[in-house]
This record gives structure tokens, C-alpha cells and sequence, in this order.
């Protein structure tokens, strides 16, 4: 089911990633780029990418530089990987117009999971994307963490990335059990974010205008059991984009016949037959929300 063409494309600033295609078997009615979140590699999303191109929906996963498949590329150690989330925004980017390139005419969606939904409102270009879908995302400001991921936060960026980094040259999270390995420059800079109270607003007034010139439709879908976003912290990224419309829907699992979904179970297999269709819905009402006069909101 989850077969797909692999491609590795160029990104700025000599960057390379690995991505996959997940052709529909007729004429695509929409195009998809799905943004993973922080420390999940794209296979992670296969599943789910091949069940939306069943549906004729076109979409392209991609692993940001320095990790996952993405790794492979560069032909070297992650502790010599010159990344920053700047670059990654980048790539994302780059994915984003590769895949608007194909068919300008086909909306272009992004289903944004956690960082995947942070980063597009730093693009420097946004015109030709017909909406987001962000899903389990929110601001990384310590402070809004969830209760028992904030009392590790603190712990977290004032002791283990401080002291580990430097030591291996970049965060061994995945022997910590702790978002994954990731290059230096990526968590020395999330560290910032989460640091401060407006989160990717800690870039400045530069960053502050992107967010603010972005006009395309956002709907973020905020789970009741997730463990490490909440619902003040979801509010507080759509804040940066002040002038794109937006919506907040808060998902019950029990409403959707889960008793779980948590941050990272929305493109489980497990849920192809309610989260899946659910979403798929969910992309068609924006992409017709982007051809119409729309008001703002949460």
C-alpha cells in the first residue's frame, strides 16, 4: 500500500533531503506536503500518505537535513552536520515549491504535525499554499508545556542539551528517549524557542512579519490526551499568525472511538478508518475555505 517514488532534492544553502512521492492513481484533486514533527522520520507517515493517495490526493513526505533518510545524503557523522532550524524551514520550503511546481494548478495543502505547522509561518513565500492542517501543534514555550513534560523541560534545556551537546557533538536524544538525535545547531536553537515566551517570535521582528503575512486558511486540531501540547499552547502559536484565518478544534478520543491518541498517534494505521477520512475532510474544507472570504478565529 505505501509504495512511492523516492526523490532527494536540493535545498538552500547546500542542503539535500530525501522525500517520497505518494502518486494517486488518477488525476490528483489536491496535493498534500506533510511537515513531520520534531525527531519523527518520514516513513512514520508513509501509511498514512498512502492511504490520502488512494483517495487522489498527491503527497510528498520529506526528512529535514541531518536526519532520518535525509542523513544518508550528506555522506558524514551527525556531529558534522552544519544544520539550524532556519535550514530546515528552508527545506520544508523548498519540498513545498517542488511539489507546487508539478501541478500549480491542483491546491496545495500542509498537514503540519507539531513543528511541521511552527515553521511554515516562517516561509518567505505563502501565496501558493491553500491552507494548513496542523495537527498536534502548538508553542514549545516551556511554560505551556503540558503538566508532566514541563517538569522535565527545565531539566532538559538547562542540563542535558548544555552539557551533552558539546560533549557528542550533537543532542543523543534517542538514547535518552528524548525526540531523537539531532545536529547541534537544530537544538541549540529549539532550546531558544522553547525558552522564550514567544516561542519562534524569538527570531525577532523579521520573523514576527512572516508570521503576520500569512493569509492562507489555518485549522489546528488540538487532542484532549496529547502529552505534550496544550490548548493555551496552541493558542499561543496561532497568535503569530495574526492575520490568517484560524481555528482551533479540540479532538476527544473517545469521540473518535479512541481511548488514545496522544502527540504522535494521529497517522497510526490504527486509525484508518475515523482520524484518517476525519482528515481528508478536514483538507477539502480548507482548500474550498481558501476560494472564499473567511473570518479569523479560535
Amino acid at each position: 500500500m505505501n509504495c512511492a517514488r523516492t526523490l532527494h532534492l536540493d535545498t538552500p544553502r547546500h542542503g539535500r533531503v530525501a522525500a517520497r512521492l505518494f502518486e494517486p492513481p488518477r488525476a490528483p484533486t489536491l496535493q498534500v506536503v506533510i511537515g513531520a514533527a520534531m525527531g519523527v522520520p518520514q516513513r512514520r507517515y508513509a501509511d498514512f500518505a498512502a492511504w490520502l493517495a488512494a483517495q487522489g490526493v498527491r503527497v510528498l513526505t520529506f526528512d529535514y537535513r541531518g536526519y532520518g533518510d535525509s542523513l544518508k545524503l550528506h555522506g558524514r557523522r551527525l556531529r558534522h552536520v552544519d544544520a539550524t532550524l532556519n535550514d530546515w524551514r528552508a527545506d520544508y520550503e523548498a519540498v513545498v515549491q517542488h511539489l507546487h511546481a508539478q501541478a500549480p494548478d491542483v491546491p496545495l495543502l500542509l498537514i503540519g504535525h507539531s513543528l511541521g505547522a511552527q515553521l511554515p509561518g516562517l516561509f518567505e513565500r505563502t501565496d501558493h499554499i491553500a491552507g494548513l492542517l496542523g495537527v498536534a501543534t502548538g508553542s514549545g514555550y516551556w511554560r505551556l508545556n503540558a503538566p508532566q513534560l514541563r517538569r522535565r523541560a527545565l531539566f532538559m534545556w538547562h542540563g542535558l542539551v548544555p552539557t551533552l551537546t558539546p560533549l557528542f557533538g550533537y543532542f543523543p536524544g534517542k538514547r535518552l528517549g528524548a525526540v531523537g538525535d539531532l545536529p547541534a545547531g537544530v537544538i541549540r536553537q529549539w532550546r531558544r524557542w522553547c525558552l522564550h515566551p514567544r516561542y519562534s517570535g524569538a527570531e525577532g521582528p523579521s520573523a514576527l512579519a512572516r508570521y503576520g503575512a500569512v493569509r492562507f486558511p489555518i485549522r489546528a486540531l488540538s487532542i484532549t490526551d496529547d502529552e505534550m501540547m496544550t490548548l493555551p499552547g496552541t493558542q499561543s502559536l496561532l497568535s503569530l499568525y495574526a492575520n490568517a484565518p484560524h481555528r482551533i478544534e479540540r479532538v476527544h478520543p473517545p469521540e473518535h472511538g479512541a481511548a488514545r491518541i496522544g502527540h504522535l498517534g494521529w497517522f497510526h494505521p490504527r486509525f484508518a478508518g475515523n482520524l484518517w477520512p476525519y482528515t481528508l475532510t478536514a483538507l477539502r474544507e480548507l482548500a474550498a475555505e481558501r476560494a472564499q472570504p473567511s473570518t479569523q478565529g479560535t
